[in-house]
């Protein structure tokens, strides 16, 4: 009891005598050979608030890549990666405790948490009390994961790349803030003083930001001892060749591994003193000696864009790109380790500093720079409108980007709730032209100047956004609620539109509509001579707000003339005072897509050299659309063709219009109508008109899940002609038909666990039918590929021939009778073409006598691998034709499955035929799938980012 007291007497001395500050020192030693580093560490936390702790948390982010269940490993899976997934044992970290005591040894009772095993919960032998300390002795060694899961851990060149490497203490404001490693480089600490001493072979050169303070070297073994105070990053690099460059400035010792072709050092050095005292000026003194500005911190977060072009194709000069490279990595850095937020919970504001700096560097130093870079001046080029757009257009670009497909989501949502896209681009970028968007609207402050006084006041300080609105909100007379309200907390679009305009020889009454259910400020400029001769500021527009405002002999208004407001719909803005509303932009037309020019109404045309079929053969023509690099709501395209195997004019046309909702869960309403003329035999063609509505639903609290649900009406009017070189007969069973067609489909396309679900029914005039549809598939821990799928289908109603089977379900080859499928050759009997398979309705792969049901049938498809790409297949289904019994069919083989979905082989063996692989003629047995539709491939690429 008594040594209680004193230990509290002493803890509470050292409150009254000085500010309680947390510490770490730890004792390495990394062994190469079995890539591990053993470590020593005490822990001495300080409880800054009033409440008194019997636990303390501790991150072991090491050990998320413990086992394939983790937070870590979900997330892998949610991004499309199975590199984690697929990972040996020896390629995953973990991290194993040995003991953990308190000052007089005592063993202190400790777990990881059941559905965070990276998150380490220590009970304490006596409380915590409020500013007080506790100091805690660990022994450990971390088993360091293969760099290619994150960057970080142990890379193939036997190099370590050390973060989140050893177990930090947690944050405690009243609440304990401990998150799972998600890949988000967003752990959350308190500042606090490190000492590291570090052991390893002596091959190695090893590069940190905290400052060395000893270094010795013994039998081939170097030992450095590492300090640093108030600090939150201690990335330590070891690497056998030197790849960092340090260079010192007048502020502070820059070391950066990032790389740029064909720039010499001297270029680079005089970059750097360049940047080091932009950063100095804009962001005030960097506390600490040291900024380390790494290749893989870049790769992380890089400046999206043609600067990842390979380095030949690269419109920026190597000076531009390094320097850009080097700036937007050292300000993320910069006002991370200044700015001491919860990255997870509170990440927009240093994100949004970051992107905001960036883009006033540019404006003050390359106000020229274009976004094509040298492209802008190549002919050809220079006449798209997106030559004409300045180089920081690319952040309007890609928040609108993701706003205009309805993925948006609240600046102020947990890190990991965002979508990749969101978290690494879209929600940077809008925190940025937010922070300018202010930053023009409140023209009674220098938002610069006060950003750089603001981080000065919270440096090294625990702080929030909330302090950032305070501060900023007591500088100026604007009201900014709207800034931080619904602009950061919400989806909400900001979209108005100029309407009314009466002019008078010394005024102009005016107009502006909200179409959007927001109310935020925007700027009006009047344009003479495409000048501008006045802007001012409107605020409280509510629906629709008329005022009047002085004519400068204006001949145009225009909203947001400036581009300054990430405005989702800008073609809406500009107003002329003079002549008709109806031709108040001009028409311009343009040659390929480009990026929307709201000044003018866009029609695009675009030469068509295609493949379309065997019966089209190569077709030349035309595209003429509206359709621009953004995605818009109202969309049209006139597509005629001239065939040159048919000799015959082709072609389509369409027309929709695209409803998007906010916070809900029907999230996207469609509703259009297309209409088409191909052939689909020798000397046969189809008419096709389908006027359609779509509803498409998902989670809209969270949009990282992929599950969706789809219901499309649809109906479906064909008329056919036939040629007299047609070599098939329209009978009088078969004639022209519509068809009216509701489907309800289900999708999860995880890369993982895949599910597919949808039931389908058809009404015409001389049929009916039912179907369903699900599919499964599942990548083991093995790597080894499962896939099961299950169709049925029933006539409700069928008064069609019985000789024919044109709408029949059929078990191998649909007929297609809708002309949804993309036949190679549509109605090929024989050859190649004829080999094509599109898996639908039956799925079968071998051609059985009984091809067709016309009451109803029931299949089932099976597939596993058997050696990588190599997988074999089963199915099996009974098949009821009217007034026959139902017949058993099967059949079995072996797939190659290169790209699942899009280039397949099917090599039939066994089946009610016997052994296909033994009969003649056995290569006319095989089938494929492949898919050469662009939208369909880029596919590949968009489910890891949406």
């Amino acid at each position: 009891m008594i040594k209680n007291s004193l230990i509290i007497l002493t803890y509470l001395l050292c409150t009254i005598f000085g500010y309680g500050q947390n510490s770490v020192v730890i004792d390495a030693n990394v062994n190469p050979d079995v890539k591990s580093v053993n470590i020593i560490q005490t822990i001495e936390y300080y409880n800054t608030t009033n409440d008194t702790l019997s636990t303390i948390y501790l991150n072991d982010w090491n050990n998320s890549y413990s086992n394939k269940s983790t937070a870590l490993a979900k997330r892998f899976e949610e991004e499309f990666s199975t590199k984690f997934h697929l990972a040996k044992d020896r390629q995953r970290g973990f991290t194993n405790i040995i003991s953990i005591t308190n000052v007089e040894d005592q063993s202190l009772a400790y777990n990881h948490l059941e559905n965070q095993v990276d998150v380490l919960k220590i009970s304490l032998k006596t409380p915590l009390l409020p500013n007080s300390a506790y100091k805690i002795k660990l022994q450990y060694s971390v088993i360091l994961p293969d760099a290619e899961f994150t960057d970080y851990g142990f890379t193939e060149n036997q190099n370590f790349e050390l973060k989140h490497w050893y177990l930090t203490p947690s944050v405690y404001n009243g609440k304990w803030q401990y998150y799972s490693n998600k890949n988000l480089d967003d752990l959350y600490v308190p500042k606090t003083d490190i000492t590291i001493n570090i052991t390893f072979p002596e091959h190695y050169n090893l590069t940190s930001e905290l400052n060395t303070t000893s270094v010795s070297n013994s039998n081939g073994i170097k030992t450095v001892t590492l300090k640093g105070i108030d600090r939150v990053e201690t990335y330590l690099s070891l690497r056998k060749t030197q790849n960092y460059k340090q260079i010192t400035t007048d502020y502070f010792t820059l070391v950066s591994d990032i790389e740029e072709k064909g720039l010499d050092e001297t270029s680079k050095a005089l970059i750097i003193d360049k940047v080091s005292k932009y950063l100095n000026d804009k962001l005030g003194p960097y506390p600490h000696d040291r900024l380390v500005v790494s290749q893989i911190d870049y790769n992380k977060n890089p400046l999206y864009g043609l600067n990842q072009l390979p380095s030949f194709l690269r419109p920026f000069k190597s000076e531009f790109q390094y320097e850009m490279k080097l700036l937007k990595t050292s300000l993320n850095k910069y006002i991370n380790n200044i700015h001491l937020t919860n990255p997870r919970q509170d990440h927009w504001f240093n994100d949004g500093l970051g992107v905001y700096f960036l883009m006033k560097y540019v404006e003050d130093n390359y106000p020229d720079k274009k976004f094509l870079g040298t492209l802008a001046n190549v002919w050809g080029i220079r006449s798209f409108h997106m030559a004409e757009l300045d180089f920081n257009y690319r952040y309007f670009l890609y928040f609108m980007e993701i706003a205009r497909k309805n993925n948006d989501q609240p600046l102020t949502i947990s890190k990991d709730s965002l979508t990749k896209f969101n978290a690494n681009i879209a929600g940077r970028y809008k925190a940025g032209l937010g922070l300018n968007y202010m930053d023009d609207y409140a023209e009674d402050i220098d938002f610069k100047s006060l950003a750089k006084d603001y981080l000065k006041q919270q440096k090294l300080q625990p702080s929030s956004s909330k302090d950032f609105e305070n501060f900023i909100k007591s500088k100026t007379n604007k009201n900014l609620d709207w800034f931080f309200g619904d602009y950061i907390n919400t989806r909400k679009k900001i979209d108005y539109k100029l309407v009314d305009i009466e002019t008078e020889e010394d005024s102009i009454t005016l107009t502006i509509k909200n179409k959007a259910n927001i109310n935020l400020p925007i700027s009006l400029f009047s344009l003479k001579n495409d000048t501008i001769v006045n802007k001012i500021w409107v605020d409280s527009i509510g629906k629709e707000k008329t005022f009047k405002i002085k004519n400068y002999d204006t001949e145009r208004l225009v909203l947001d003339y400036d581009n300054a407001i990430p405005e989702f719909n800008q073609r809406n803005n500009y107003k002329s005072t003079k002549g008709s509303n109806l031709f108040s932009k001009p028409l311009q037309f343009r040659l390929f897509k480009d990026v929307e020019d709201p000044y003018y109404n866009q029609v695009f045309f675009m030469p068509l050299i295609e493949y379309n079929n065997i019966y089209d053969g190569f077709t030349l023509g035309g595209k003429i659309y509206n359709k621009t690099i953004l995605k818009r709501r109202l969309n049209y395209k006139f597509a005629p063709k001239y065939s040159f195997n048919s000799q015959t004019l082709t072609g389509s046309a369409n027309i929709f219009y695209t409803h998007i909702l906010e916070d809900t869960n029907l999230y996207d309403i469609s509703y259009g109508i297309d209409a088409s003329y191909q052939s689909f035999a020798q000397d046969a063609f189809f008419r096709r008109l389908r006027p359609n509505v779509s509803f498409a639903f998902r989670d809209k609290d969270d949009l990282r899940s992929d599950k969706r649900h789809f219901l499309r009406l649809r109906y479906v009017d064909i008329d056919r002609t036939l040629g007299e070189d047609a070599l098939i007969t329209q009978t009088e069973t078969e004639p022209d038909y519509s068809v009216v067609n509701l489907r309800y489909v289900y999708s999860s396309p995880g890369i993982i666990n895949y599910s597919r679900f949808f039931a389908d029914v058809q009404v015409a005039s001389n049929f009916s039918k039912l179907a369903v549809n699900y599919e499964y598939r599942k990548l083991a821990k093995n790597n080894r590929n499962y896939n099961f799928r299950f169709f049925a289908g029933t006539f409700l109603k069928n008064n069609t021939d019985l000789n024919s089977n044109y709408f029949s379900f059929a078990l191998d080859r649909p007929t297609d009778y809708l002309f949804d499928f993309n036949y190679l050759g549509r109605s090929e009997a024989t050859g190649i073409f004829s080999q094509q398979l599109i898996v639908a309705e039956g799925g079968f792969k071998s051609q059985l006598d009984t091809s067709f049901a016309n009451q109803w049938i029931t299949t089932t498809n099976f597939g596993a691998s058997i050696w990588r790409y190599i997988e074999a297949y089963g199915d099996l289904g009974l098949v009821k034709n009217r007034g026959f019994d139902p017949k058993f069919v099967y059949d079995s083989g072996v797939r190659l499955n290169l790209v699942p979905d899009y280039l397949e082989l099917f090599f039939p063996v066994y089946s009610n035929n016997g052994w296909e692989i033994a009969q003649p003629n056995y290569a006319e047995k095989i089938r494929f799938v492949i898919s050469v539709d662009p939208q369909v491939l880029l596919g590949l690429f968009r489910r890891k980012w949406y």
